[in-house]
C-alpha cells in the first residue's frame, strides 16, 4: 500500500548563505575579498543578487522556494540597486545565471541562464528559467511537485 505524502509541516524553503565559489573563498580571506550583505554580493568584478527560484506545491497555494544566488552583470545590478525601494514587478526580466549548485537537479550547474524578475521593495526578486529550457528544475517551475517529489527534495538536501 502505498503512504500518502502530505506538504503540512514540511520546510517549504531552503536559502544559500552566499554564492557557491564566494562561499568557498576561506572564512579568514572572504571578508576582504567579497562585499555581501542578505541580498546583494559583489566579489571582485562579479555581482550577484539573492533571489527566490520558487517551485510550486501541486494541489496548494503556495510553492516550495529555493533562496539561490543569481549572477549579473553589472548593468543589472545596478538597476536593482536603483528598483530597490520601488515595485518592479513591471520591469522587464533582468538576465542572470545560478550561482548555486541545487542538489536535487544534477542536470542543472552553476551558471545555468535564467531570469531575474524584480518584486515589490518587502519580496526578494523571482528566478524563472527559460521556456526552452528542458531541465527537470526548469519542468517542475512549470509544472510544480507533488508530495512524494517535495519529500525526495528534503531527502537530498538533508544527506548533503
Amino acid at each position: 500500500m502505498a503512504e500518502e505524502f502530505h506538504h503540512e509541516g514540511l520546510s517549504r524553503d531552503w536559502g544559500f548563505t552566499l554564492p557557491d565559489e564566494v562561499w568557498a573563498i576561506p572564512e579568514d580571506e572572504r571578508d576582504a575579498q567579497a562585499r555581501y550583505s542578505d541580498d546583494l554580493c559583489q566579489w571582485g568584478d562579479r555581482f550577484f543578487i539573492r533571489c527566490i527560484l520558487p517551485v510550486p506545491l501541486k494541489g496548494e497555494d503556495d510553492y516550495f522556494g529555493w533562496g539561490a544566488w543569481a549572477e549579473v552583470e553589472a548593468e543589472a545590478f545596478e538597476r536593482y540597486l536603483d528598483l530597490y525601494d520601488e515595485d518592479g514587478r513591471e520591469e522587464p526580466p533582468l538576465p542572470g545565471k545560478l550561482a548555486n549548485r541545487l542538489a536535487p537537479y544534477p542536470g542543472v550547474s552553476l551558471g545555468t541562464r535564467l531570469f531575474i524578475q524584480l518584486q515589490t521593495p518587502d519580496e526578494r526578486a523571482t528566478l524563472i528559467l527559460p521556456e526552452g529550457d528542458k531541465s527537470r528544475l526548469a519542468q517542475e517551475q512549470r509544472d510544480g511537485i507533488d508530495a512524494a517529489r517535495h519529500h525526495e527534495i528534503l531527502g537530498v538536501l538533508h544527506a548533503s
